[in-house]
Protein backbone atom coordinates (compact mmCIF):
# COMPACT_ATOMS: atom_id res chain seq x y z
CA UNK A 1 0.00 0.00 0.00
CA UNK A 2 1.22 3.65 -0.74
CA UNK A 3 0.19 7.10 1.09
CA UNK A 4 -0.18 9.43 -2.19
CA UNK A 5 2.62 11.28 -0.72
CA UNK A 6 5.36 11.41 -3.30
CA UNK A 7 8.78 11.55 -1.54
CA UNK A 8 10.79 12.78 -4.42
CA UNK A 9 11.27 12.56 -8.43
CA UNK A 10 13.46 9.77 -9.89
CA UNK A 11 15.44 9.80 -12.79
CA UNK A 12 15.10 6.97 -15.97
CA UNK A 13 19.30 6.15 -16.59
CA UNK A 14 19.07 3.18 -18.49
CA UNK A 15 16.41 0.98 -20.21
CA UNK A 16 17.09 -2.44 -21.41
CA UNK A 17 14.27 -4.55 -23.31
CA UNK A 18 13.85 -8.10 -23.01
CA UNK A 19 11.66 -10.96 -24.17
CA UNK A 20 8.49 -10.01 -22.87
CA UNK A 21 9.93 -6.93 -20.23
CA UNK A 22 11.54 -3.56 -19.76
CA UNK A 23 14.18 -3.42 -17.19
CA UNK A 24 14.44 0.52 -15.90
CA UNK A 25 17.35 2.01 -13.52
CA UNK A 26 16.32 4.54 -11.86
CA UNK A 27 18.72 7.33 -10.11
CA UNK A 28 16.47 7.79 -7.11
CA UNK A 29 16.20 10.85 -4.86
CA UNK A 30 19.02 11.55 -2.47
CA UNK A 31 18.38 9.10 0.72
CA UNK A 32 15.66 7.63 -0.95
CA UNK A 33 17.44 3.97 -1.06
CA UNK A 34 18.32 3.71 2.74
CA UNK A 35 17.45 0.43 3.39
CA UNK A 36 15.47 -0.39 0.31
CA UNK A 37 15.90 -4.01 -0.57
CA UNK A 38 15.40 -6.03 -3.34
CA UNK A 39 11.65 -7.14 -3.80
CA UNK A 40 10.90 -3.75 -2.04
CA UNK A 41 7.54 -2.19 -3.04
CA UNK A 42 8.59 1.28 -5.14
CA UNK A 43 5.55 3.49 -6.66
CA UNK A 44 6.67 5.20 -9.93
CA UNK A 45 4.67 7.38 -10.97
CA UNK A 46 1.92 5.74 -9.44
CA UNK A 47 2.87 1.88 -10.90
CA UNK A 48 3.37 -0.41 -8.70
CA UNK A 49 6.70 -1.70 -9.44
CA UNK A 50 9.47 -4.42 -7.36
CA UNK A 51 13.16 -3.91 -7.03
CA UNK A 52 15.21 -6.15 -8.80
CA UNK A 53 18.56 -5.40 -8.30
CA UNK A 54 20.50 -2.40 -6.88
CA UNK A 55 23.64 -1.60 -9.41
CA UNK A 56 25.06 0.99 -7.57
CA UNK A 57 24.20 3.06 -4.08
CA UNK A 58 21.54 5.32 -5.45
CA UNK A 59 19.70 3.30 -8.22
CA UNK A 60 17.12 0.70 -8.41
CA UNK A 61 16.47 -1.65 -10.80
CA UNK A 62 12.68 -2.58 -11.74
CA UNK A 63 10.92 -5.09 -14.32
CA UNK A 64 7.87 -4.09 -16.11
CA UNK A 65 5.45 -6.57 -17.92
CA UNK A 66 4.25 -5.24 -21.58
CA UNK A 67 1.00 -5.18 -20.54
CA UNK A 68 2.10 -2.76 -17.72
CA UNK A 69 4.06 -0.92 -20.66
CA UNK A 70 0.97 -0.34 -22.66
CA UNK A 71 -1.77 0.54 -20.19
CA UNK A 72 0.50 3.15 -18.02
CA UNK A 73 3.04 5.66 -18.91
CA UNK A 74 5.61 3.58 -18.22
CA UNK A 75 5.74 2.79 -21.76
CA UNK A 76 6.58 6.44 -22.64
CA UNK A 77 9.29 6.68 -20.65
CA UNK A 78 12.79 7.35 -22.07
CA UNK A 79 16.25 7.94 -20.72
CA UNK A 80 16.13 10.95 -18.60
CA UNK A 81 12.63 10.98 -17.82
CA UNK A 82 11.81 12.19 -14.77
CA UNK A 83 8.94 10.65 -12.34
CA UNK A 84 7.42 10.74 -9.14
CA UNK A 85 8.53 7.79 -6.56
CA UNK A 86 7.25 6.66 -3.24
CA UNK A 87 8.17 3.81 -1.15
CA UNK A 88 5.86 1.30 0.31
CA UNK A 89 3.34 2.23 3.40
CA UNK A 90 4.98 0.51 6.67
CA UNK A 91 2.73 -0.36 9.36
CA UNK A 92 1.27 2.24 11.55
CA UNK A 93 2.50 4.97 8.85
CA UNK A 94 0.38 8.60 8.84
CA UNK A 95 -1.76 8.33 5.98
CA UNK A 96 -1.25 11.70 4.43
CA UNK A 97 -3.09 11.38 1.24
CA UNK A 98 -5.13 8.29 0.96
CA UNK A 99 -4.59 4.87 0.67
CA UNK A 100 -3.54 3.85 -2.84
CA UNK A 101 -2.84 0.28 -4.12
CA UNK A 102 -0.43 1.31 -6.93
CA UNK A 103 -2.75 -0.28 -9.62
CA UNK A 104 -3.49 2.56 -12.35
CA UNK A 105 -7.12 1.95 -13.92
CA UNK A 106 -6.40 4.44 -16.95
CA UNK A 107 -4.94 7.01 -18.96
CA UNK A 108 -5.87 10.70 -19.01
CA UNK A 109 -4.44 13.76 -20.64
CA UNK A 110 -3.63 17.08 -19.23
CA UNK A 111 -6.04 19.24 -21.65
CA UNK A 112 -5.30 22.89 -19.41
CA UNK A 113 -2.88 24.16 -17.43
CA UNK A 114 -3.13 27.73 -16.02
CA UNK A 115 -0.56 28.89 -13.51
CA UNK A 116 -2.36 31.76 -11.10
CA UNK A 117 -0.17 33.23 -8.27
CA UNK A 118 1.35 31.00 -6.37
CA UNK A 119 -0.58 27.64 -7.59
CA UNK A 120 -0.83 25.79 -10.63
CA UNK A 121 -4.20 24.18 -12.02
CA UNK A 122 -4.33 21.42 -14.32
CA UNK A 123 -7.28 20.30 -16.12
CA UNK A 124 -7.40 16.90 -16.73
CA UNK A 125 -9.25 14.92 -19.33
CA UNK A 126 -10.82 11.30 -18.52
CA UNK A 127 -12.25 9.19 -21.02
CA UNK A 128 -15.69 7.36 -20.99
CA UNK A 129 -16.70 5.69 -18.84
CA UNK A 130 -14.05 7.09 -16.20
CA UNK A 131 -16.11 10.03 -15.09
CA UNK A 132 -18.56 7.91 -13.04
CA UNK A 133 -16.07 7.97 -10.31
CA UNK A 134 -14.92 11.57 -10.03
CA UNK A 135 -16.43 14.29 -7.96
CA UNK A 136 -15.40 17.84 -6.85
CA UNK A 137 -14.03 17.04 -3.12
CA UNK A 138 -13.22 13.80 -3.71
CA UNK A 139 -10.22 12.24 -3.55
CA UNK A 140 -7.85 10.76 -6.90
CA UNK A 141 -4.46 9.70 -7.35
CA UNK A 142 -2.64 11.25 -9.95
CA UNK A 143 0.89 9.52 -11.06
CA UNK A 144 1.07 8.65 -7.54
CA UNK A 145 -0.29 11.39 -5.89
CA UNK A 146 -2.93 11.53 -3.69
CA UNK A 147 -4.55 14.86 -5.08
CA UNK A 148 -7.91 16.66 -3.57
CA UNK A 149 -10.47 17.28 -7.13
CA UNK A 150 -11.43 20.82 -7.44
CA UNK A 151 -13.80 20.89 -10.10
CA UNK A 152 -15.16 17.66 -12.20
CA UNK A 153 -17.55 17.66 -15.39
CA UNK A 154 -19.26 14.48 -16.50
CA UNK A 155 -20.51 14.40 -20.38
CA UNK A 156 -23.64 12.02 -20.99
CA UNK A 157 -21.17 9.31 -23.05
CA UNK A 158 -19.45 9.22 -19.68
CA UNK A 159 -16.37 11.18 -20.41
CA UNK A 160 -15.25 14.55 -18.84
CA UNK A 161 -12.79 16.54 -17.26
CA UNK A 162 -11.91 17.35 -13.45
CA UNK A 163 -8.97 20.02 -12.04
CA UNK A 164 -6.86 19.98 -9.55
CA UNK A 165 -5.00 22.96 -7.68
CA UNK A 166 -1.29 22.37 -6.80
CA UNK A 167 0.39 24.43 -4.32
CA UNK A 168 4.45 25.11 -4.22
CA UNK A 169 5.52 22.18 -2.59
CA UNK A 170 3.32 20.03 -4.27
CA UNK A 171 5.41 20.87 -7.94
CA UNK A 172 8.64 20.94 -5.39
CA UNK A 173 7.94 17.20 -5.25
CA UNK A 174 6.90 16.26 -8.21
CA UNK A 175 6.94 16.27 -11.93
CA UNK A 176 3.67 18.19 -11.92
CA UNK A 177 5.07 21.66 -12.53
CA UNK A 178 6.89 20.18 -16.35
CA UNK A 179 3.91 18.68 -17.54
CA UNK A 180 2.76 20.50 -20.53
CA UNK A 181 -0.79 20.35 -22.33
CA UNK A 182 -1.32 16.97 -23.69
CA UNK A 183 0.57 15.18 -21.76
CA UNK A 184 -0.18 11.53 -20.18
CA UNK A 185 -0.77 10.83 -16.59
CA UNK A 186 -1.76 7.66 -15.02
CA UNK A 187 -5.01 8.00 -12.61
CA UNK A 188 -6.19 5.37 -10.23
CA UNK A 189 -9.35 6.00 -8.35
CA UNK A 190 -10.52 5.96 -4.92
CA UNK A 191 -11.24 2.71 -4.08
CA UNK A 192 -14.13 3.29 -2.13
CA UNK A 193 -15.79 5.13 -4.23
CA UNK A 194 -15.60 2.96 -6.97
CA UNK A 195 -17.76 0.61 -4.62
CA UNK A 196 -20.07 3.07 -3.96
CA UNK A 197 -21.05 4.03 -7.50
CA UNK A 198 -20.80 0.41 -8.70
CA UNK A 199 -23.06 -0.95 -5.84
CA UNK A 200 -25.69 1.77 -6.49
CA UNK A 201 -25.75 1.00 -10.24
CA UNK A 202 -25.93 -2.58 -9.59
CA UNK A 203 -28.65 -2.15 -7.23
CA UNK A 204 -30.51 0.64 -9.68
CA UNK A 205 -30.36 -2.19 -12.68
CA UNK A 206 -31.04 -4.83 -10.91
CA UNK A 207 -35.09 -2.70 -9.35
CA UNK A 208 -35.48 -0.71 -12.13
CA UNK A 209 -34.54 -3.71 -15.18
CA UNK A 210 -36.71 -3.00 -18.10
CA UNK A 211 -37.54 0.60 -16.85
CA UNK A 212 -34.13 1.56 -16.13
CA UNK A 213 -34.05 2.89 -20.17
CA UNK A 214 -36.98 5.02 -19.34
CA UNK A 215 -35.52 6.72 -16.34
CA UNK A 216 -32.11 7.40 -18.27
CA UNK A 217 -33.98 9.32 -21.12
CA UNK A 218 -36.03 11.37 -18.29
CA UNK A 219 -32.78 11.91 -16.40
CA UNK A 220 -31.27 13.02 -20.16
CA UNK A 221 -34.00 15.69 -20.36
CA UNK A 222 -33.13 17.43 -17.36
CA UNK A 223 -29.28 17.28 -18.18
CA UNK A 224 -27.90 14.16 -15.54
CA UNK A 225 -27.59 10.65 -15.90
CA UNK A 226 -27.80 7.56 -13.47
CA UNK A 227 -24.36 7.88 -12.21
CA UNK A 228 -25.51 11.05 -10.58
CA UNK A 229 -27.90 9.27 -8.36
CA UNK A 230 -24.69 7.19 -7.42
CA UNK A 231 -22.98 10.41 -6.13
CA UNK A 232 -21.22 9.82 -2.79
CA UNK A 233 -21.88 12.67 -0.27
CA UNK A 234 -18.12 14.30 -0.19
CA UNK A 235 -17.03 14.06 3.39
CA UNK A 236 -14.17 17.24 4.92
CA UNK A 237 -10.95 16.07 4.24
CA UNK A 238 -9.16 15.45 7.77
Amino acid sequence: MFTGIVQGIAQVQHIHDRAGLRSFVLALPAGFDEGLAIGASVAVDGVCLTVTSRPAPGQASFDVMQQSLALTTLGGLASGSAINVERAAKDGAEIGGHPLSGHIDFQATVAEVRRPENNQVLRIAVPAPWMRYVFAKGYIAVNGASLTVAEARREADGSGWFEVWLIPETLRMTTFGAKPEGALLNIEIERSTQVFVDTVRAAIDERLGPLLPALEALLRQQGQTVDDMARPVALPRR
